[in-house]
């Protein structure tokens, strides 16, 4: 009975070893291969990173940190409103912040997928203004509506815009504020980010030079110029405006927007011969900066 009770069992565990044997798949062997990055090189390329966009947060450091790490809205780098030496840095270079929305810059739309964003911690308009539209008497907000930035931030973000700027090679034009890039539904940095400070004292985007402002200020040739050849001047310089033969509310947008950067004390949404001479100056300046690429 011993004996038999064995074959048996030796039997089942062989038909069972044998079952697993049948059924189980060989295991699949891929060949090794190198890959080469030195021998052949394109030279077809450029940096991914084309812009870097400037925001501020309509908030406080609380309120800011909190958004910008727990909603729908993110930035690069974040820049708070105290005398510490940071600069928080919330989403890898190499991924992508959902900062910049729609809207668009010097040829390209979707720019959240070629910028870099930074996000400033300051309320934009000051609580005593920030209704000043509704009653109809304001179509924007004058330069004295908006809340000056701190010193110790513009420092941050100038030294953080010099080094990514020198990283990905960025053209000066395409270091913008979000208003610029999205004029009927944003205004900041605003009036009083200092455009002409980065400029002159950093070496930081794009600014124009007097003389050539002054060479333009030419009363003749602005009434001489129809609205059609101004906007072509805008859409020359990056900015995306309308066709119409008017400058209607979307138009005066963009007008505003170029405004708060390059003529921030009269921001008005209108074109005068200021105005005029600063886009012509701009684009004789930047006429040879190619940011299609």
């Amino acid at each position: 009975m011993i004996k038999n009770t064995v074959f048996l069992t030796t039997v089942l565990g062989m038909i069972f070893l044998s079952g697993c044997v049948t059924t189980t798949s060989p295991v699949a062997t891929t060949e090794s291969y190198i890959v080469d990055s030195k021998t052949y090189q394109a030279t077809g390329k450029s940096e991914r990173i084309k812009t870097i966009v400037l925001h501020y947060t309509v908030s406080d450091d609380d309120r800011s940190i909190n958004t910008l790490t727990t909603g729908k809205v993110s930035a690069h780098y974040l820049v708070l409103d105290n005398d510490d030496d940071k600069i928080y840095n919330l989403v890898p270079e190499n991924e992508r912040a959902w900062h910049a929305g729609d809207g668009g810059f010097a040829g390209r739309t979707i720019l959240n997928d070629t910028s870099i964003g930074i996000e400033i911690v300051n309320i934009g308009i000051a609580p005593e203004y920030q209704n000043a539209l509704k009653d109809g008497q304001l179509a924007y907000h004058p330069y004295e509506h908006y809340v000056a930035f701190d010193e110790l931030q513009i420092k941050k973000v100038a030294e953080l815009v010099q080094d990514i700027t020198a990283r990905y090679d960025i053209s000066p034009k395409n270091i913008i504020g979000h208003s610029d890039m999205a004029p009927s539904r944003k205004i900041d940095p605003g009036a009083k980010f200092p455009w002409q400070q980065l400029y002159k004292q950093y070496g930081i985007g794009a600014w124009y030079d007097d003389a050539d402002k002054l060479a333009f200020m030419d009363a003749d040739t602005f009434a001489a110029a129809t609205i059609p050849e101004i906007k072509q001047q805008f859409r020359d310089y990056g900015y995306q405006i309308n066709s119409s033969d008017e400058w209607d509310k979307a138009s005066r947008d963009v007008i505003y927007a170029f405004q708060l950067h390059f003529r921030p004390l009269n921001p008005t949404g209108e074109v005068d011969l200021e105005t005029y001479a600063i886009l012509k100056a701009l684009n004789k300046k930047y006429a040879d900066t190619n940011d299609f690429y």
